[in-house]
């Protein structure tokens, strides 16, 4: 275990004024750079000195990467737009409101007015076993600290854990993944989009990283498609306090009316902080297509949605709330950033 200290160990900082010049500084130190966005998780990693970068590349100083622009019926959203910014502009409140209530449920204002929406999605893993400079499977050691007989794994997964049982910590992303979101991802070789659900990897894939961001890679803007535009939005946060804190669980949902209303006619739910990546519950919302949205409904499709879950010694509640998050989304009960423990 790492000893705490609070002196960042040296590296060379560069602080790029274009999109372009941060890409190649990233592509020419490559796994030896760091990318700081508003760099609030950053500092602490540096100042714990569990993460010890050669190079920063702080992107602060790249205004093309900043800003909201209408597009094709949806939005764009640059990577580095403050979480305050996402929150109160008014096109993502008319039309995206599921995204400006998420962006507003993360952490404290102060922490908002300088964390960015793209910070926020690409955060790592809070386990504390992790963070603490543990020599587990995430930071290339040989065991799951928080999966044993003694492990503290109450905040941890009950899906899709592997070998490793941290959970994504982010508020906006499971709303980015409701929204059939594309992240833009820019390197030297070019510029691609990925899908808001396949921008999140669990350990089958990669157990050093949340994200399919790899050495080179920046995250630059976040596409929101007009398909979900104005639809019936249900975002929730259970958290230990109403204050500063991360989610024990959040869902994001989205629904459409069937043609001449009355039922639904399609659906997004996607539940955070029970697995590794958000969790889109593509069984729920097949069964809720053509569904009324009332109790028997949102019995089933709660009690679907707790199928399959693995709870650990500690985190069982997780299940309950992801049974009665999805029942009341589908009832459209419980709105807003809190829900608390009596969501339960």
């Amino acid at each position: 275990m790492a000893t705490i200290r609070d002196v960042m160990p040296e590296f060379a900082l560069y602080r790029p004024t274009g999109a372009a010049d941060a890409v190649g500084l990233l592509d020419k130190y490559g796994a030896d750079a760091w990318a700081m966005a508003g760099g609030q998780d950053s500092l602490d990693w540096f100042k714990d000195r569990i993460k010890r970068p050669k190079v920063v590349v702080d992107l602060s100083m790249v205004d093309e990467l900043r800003g909201i622009r209408p597009l094709e019926g949806g939005l764009e959203i640059g990577a580095l737009t403050t979480l305050s910014e996402v929150e109160r502009h008014p096109q993502v409140r008319a039309k995206f409101s599921l995204l400006a209530q998420a962006a507003g449920a993360a952490a404290s204002p102060q922490i908002r007015n300088r964390g960015t929406l793209g910070g926020n999605a690409s955060q790592d893993s809070r386990c504390w076993y992790y963070r603490s400079g543990f020599d587990c499977y995430r930071a290339g050691g040989h065991t799951c600290y928080a999966d044993t007989p003694v492990g503290q794994n109450r905040e941890h997964a009950v899906f899709g854990a592997g070998r490793c049982v941290t959970v994504n910590p982010s508020d906006t992303a499971p709303a980015l993944a409701a929204l059939d979101a594309r992240m833009v991802i820019r390197s030297v070789t070019g510029t691609r989009e990925v899908a808001a659900v396949d921008y999140f990897v669990g350990p089958e894939i990669d157990i050093t990283r949340l994200t399919v961001l790899g050495p080179g890679d920046l995250l630059t803007a976040v596409r929101i498609p007009g398909t979900w535009a104005g639809a019936d939005f249900h975002f929730e946060k259970v958290r230990d306090r109403q204050v500063w804190d991360f989610a024990l669980v959040n869902i994001a949902a989205a629904f459409l009316p069937a043609v001449g209303g009355g039922a639904v006619g399609d659906a997004r739910i996607v539940l955070n902080g029970v697995a590794p990546r958000p969790l889109r519950l593509s069984r729920v919302e097949d069964f809720l297509r053509g569904k009324a949205r009332d109790a028997a409904t949102a019995e089933t499709a709660g009690a679907m949605a707790a199928q399959g879950a693995e709870p650990l010694q500690h985190n069982g509640y997780k299940v309950a709330l992801a049974r009665n998050l999805v029942a009341r989304a589908v009832l459209g009960t419980g709105r807003g950033h809190g829900g608390g423990k009596e969501a339960a």
